[in-house]
């Protein structure tokens, strides 16, 4: 039993290892990013100079043409020259292609692969992979769905890449319009199951491709803001609330579209710094 004679206990404050850690977690969620994708287009940056630059002349690469330029001794590792010349030459090869000139020979080489047993099914299927994630201007990867996966009233994430065609899309069981379904698996997106659902039966999500990867490679632990969610229970400031807008209602409303500060009740309602303290500065209507 307390009595009003009793003081309220302080809080404990954190010790000096547990400040630490605290500072420690929060730079390495910081910095491990950052970190990491420098690593990682470092990393991809030197596999494509070292397939690339071997191919260009002894004297135009690059670490020569900086001691032809500035004496023998000059030292310069440069990286992206490979990456530079990569560019250029797909860019040039793309125009190519897009003559007379280059359909005819890529047509004359293709006739070619077509006559070598094994390699002609290798490039037959690698053609068809590049023309469906390149080129291929119809819905691809464009949504994300919902799917009843692998029962009945268990839904599963997937993305929907293309209406079925051909003798999939004729056969007469498949009569209904059909949508070819990838359901990525968990936490590696790459893999997963190709599926042929009917169209009546895919629920499209709202949310962009990019924000259903992140959903499936967090396991659902990194879900997409919801610009429609309603305010949420209490005030960051006691001193906001009132007449003024505080923080995360005026947040809100700049999502809803209005900023018209709330008045009175309406705002009683939406913000539960009221409901704590209704006789606070502000509150009356």
């Amino acid at each position: 039993m307390t009595t009003p004679f009793d003081q309220t206990p302080k809080a404990k404050k954190p010790g000096l290892l547990a400040t630490l850690r605290s500072s420690f977690l929060t730079g390495l969620v910081v910095i491990a990013p950052v970190a990491l994708t420098i690593w990682l287009i470092w990393s991809v940056i030197g596999w494509v100079d070292g397939v690339v630059l071997p191919f260009v002349p002894g004297p135009y690469q690059p670490e020569q043409f900086f001691k032809n330029l500035f004496g023998p001794e000059t030292k310069v590792n440069i990286r992206g020259v490979g990456v530079v010349l990569f560019l250029l030459f797909t860019i040039l090869v793309g125009s190519l292609a897009k003559g007379f000139i280059g359909r005819s020979m890529i047509r004359y080489a293709e006739s070619v692969v077509a006559r070598m047993p094994v390699v002609r099914s290798v490039y037959s299927g690698v053609k068809q992979l590049a023309e469906t994630v390149f080129a291929q201007s119809d819905r691809s990867f464009e949504k994300s769905c919902l799917i009843e996966y692998p029962r009945k009233n268990v839904w599963a994430v997937g993305f929907v890449t293309t209406s079925a065609r051909g003798e999939i899309a004729r056969h007469p069981k498949t009569a209904d319009d059909l949508l070819s379904i990838f359901v990525p698996t968990t936490p590696n997106p790459t893999s997963g199951f190709m599926l042929f659902v009917p169209r009546k039966d895919v629920i499209e999500l709202d949310m962009t491709v990019e924000e259903a990867a992140k959903l499936v490679i967090s396991a659902g632990l990194v879900y997409p803001p919801s610009e429609d969610a309603p305010p949420p229970d209490s005030c960051r400031s006691s001193r906001r609330c009132g007449r003024r807008l505080c923080f995360r209602e005026r947040r809100y409303r700049q999502r809803q579209g209005t900023t018209r500060p709330p008045r009175g009740q309406q705002h009683r309602k939406n913000c539960a710094h009221s409901l704590i303290n209704p006789h606070s500065p502000g509150m009356r209507p």
